[in-house]
């Protein structure tokens, strides 16, 4: 059923010549871009057809080029530094929200072990024990990044935007953590190439699946993308914490958040999607998961949830914020701790050989699913976000601006009601005595 983290092999990561590391090093960096580079020309692409619009079409053939001109144009343009900024911090900022995204990628497996001129070597930079902790450590600077720059821009809504940011993070990396840990407890091991080893037979999408539907979740919670994008309202806080940037700042911005969406995919891929190994039936040929070949696998995978993202910021609106909060505190993470305590359980019998690992995660992943889908729409039946019950609505032609613990302001033809002209009655000497 699982791994041994004492039968991960580690030996041969940081044993390569210095000239292959600088390889791997510009190779990684040059994928990251490029993806970029196409992802954003294919989410304006596939949005525009989901959406029955044009799309890019004029720069380029077929407007195949429009984001490298969008690049080169963004590099042209005057960067402007606002006055009243803390310039050191704003900055820094960018530098800050760019660079963890790109060093994430340091222990993501694209491949097994293959030749690269002449030198045998695994397609990987590096790997850790503790690899994935190391992800969530780098990623988690990257917020930073945001906060610093919503603070150091001296204005209101950066501020708003960053503040936003830093309360998403907080609450949906605790269910990430979760999610996380479940995968921990199956593998055996935090080591990324440990990980996909215990794929071998089974993906873990299948086995930990409440685990995986959390992880997407969290994982467009965590990059701040549609319909999570609440830190860049542009309907409430114009444009979020890069507000006050532009020029080549707001392009690493724009970077640090298409790589962000590229790590936590390839993160998706190798926990829960088998990492490079090959889907089925595929993988019943020989050499599918040799070579090469896995590469392709891998890369298949990643565009694959890469659509997601894309698939999502084209058909949801985006939530209201308290709405936002209680999914992540009030419904992901509690089934996450639950998910966690199962898996834990399920993992000690199947230790003491009372019960088949594998077959009892598959049912109780299930049940718990289906459980939470109930839970959800009992919610929604009663009402259960703030100011949806019938309970908080005004007499017929009034507006009670505070119904539901928000104000709201009032739709056409409808009145707020008046305040009381009753005078407020004094205390008197009477009512002291008493």
């Amino acid at each position: 059923m699982t791994v041994s983290a004492r039968q991960v092999d580690l030996s041969m990561f940081g044993i390569d010549p210095w000239w292959l590391v600088v390889v791997k090093v510009v190779l990684i960096f040059a994928f990251l871009v490029l993806t970029t580079l196409v992802l954003i020309l294919l989410e304006r692409k596939i949005m525009a057809w989901m959406q029955m619009r044009v799309g890019p079409n004029r720069v380029g053939p077929k407007g195949l080029l429009q984001t490298l001109i969008d690049g080169i144009k963004l590099g042209l343009k005057e960067g402007i530094t606002p006055t009243g900024v803390d310039k050191p911090i704003y900055l820094l900022a960018p530098v800050i929200a760019t660079a963890p995204a790109l060093m994430a990628f340091a222990v993501i497996p694209f491949g097994p072990v293959v030749s690269v001129f002449g030198e045998r070597t695994p397609l990987q930079l590096t790997d850790l024990p503790v690899a994935v902790l190391y992800i969530l450590a780098v990623t988690s600077v990257g917020v930073y990044g945001i906060v610093l720059a919503g603070w150091a821009s001296g204005s209101t809504y950066p501020l708003l935007g960053g503040l936003r940011s830093t309360a998403q993070v907080i609450s949906y990396e605790i269910a990430m953590g979760l999610c996380f840990a479940a995968v921990f407890l199956l593998a055996g091991t935090l080591s990324t190439s440990g990980i996909v080893a215990g794929q071998t037979g089974i993906w873990y999408a299948a086995l930990l699946l409440p685990s995986f539907l959390i992880y997407s979740v969290s994982m467009v919670g965590e990059t701040n993308r549609a319909p999570f994008d609440l830190p860049e309202a542009e309907g409430e806080l114009v444009g979020g914490f890069h507000t006050e940037y532009s020029s080549l700042r707001f392009a690493m911005f724009m970077l640090a958040e298409y790589v962000n969406m590229i790590t936590v995919s390839a993160l998706a891929t190798t926990l829960f999607l088998g990492g490079w190994r090959a889907p089925w039936p595929i993988s019943i040929f020989d050499g599918a998961n040799t070579g090469w070949w896995p590469l392709l696998w891998f890369v298949v995978k990643l565009w694959v949830v890469l659509f997601v993202f894309v698939w999502l910021r084209a058909t949801l609106p985006r939530l209201r914020y308290d709405q936002f909060m209680a999914l992540g505190w009030k419904v992901l993470i509690p089934i996450a701790v639950v998910w966690v305590m199962v898996v834990a359980v399920i993992r000690i019998l199947d230790d003491e050989g009372l019960v088949p690992g594998n077959v009892a995660l598959a049912v109780a992943g299930v049940l718990v699913v289906a459980a939470s889908l109930g839970y959800l729409a009992f919610r929604s039946s009663r009402g259960g976000g703030r100011g949806d019950t019938a309970d908080t609505e005004p007499p017929s032609g009034t507006h009670d601006p505070m119904a539901g613990g928000f104000p709201v302001p009032p739709l056409p033809a409808v009145t707020t009601p008046a305040p009381s002209t009753t005078p407020a009655r004094s205390t008197t000497q009477e009512d002291v005595d008493v």
